[in-house]
């Protein structure tokens, strides 16, 4: 699964919401998953593929219901990605925090 995927799948508020979920709350029937929304199931059903074709949650059946579980390695692979730029943020930061304390500095002399 491409990095693409990953980010189209996060882009939507009820897909973060979903995952959300099933991190706090383990694997979850879809039908459990679908009554915490003020949508429609078929409308869950379809956030929970766009979900499984970006691989962040794994489908398995139970008799009749879907259940849904996370699964977090698509989100390494976005961490991995997105590690440089936290590290260039920090150092920005870093740097604002030190120009900020000169100005007290000279402000107190």
């Amino acid at each position: 699964m491409t990095a693409d995927h990953v980010f189209t799948a996060l882009a939507s508020p009820a897909r973060r919401e979903l995952l959300r979920l099933l991190l706090d709350e383990g694997a979850q029937p879809a039908g459990r998953l679908a009554e915490r929304f003020d949508m429609s199931r078929p409308s869950v059903s379809e956030h929970l593929k766009v979900l499984r074709d970006a691989g962040l949650v794994a489908e398995s059946r139970k008799g009749r219901e879907r259940h849904y579980r996370l699964e977090p390695a698509p989100l390494m692979e976005i961490l991995d990605w997105l590690t440089p730029y936290e590290r260039f943020w920090r150092e920005k930061l870093a740097d604002l925090t030190t120009l900020l304390n000169e100005m007290d500095d000279d402000d107190g002399s």
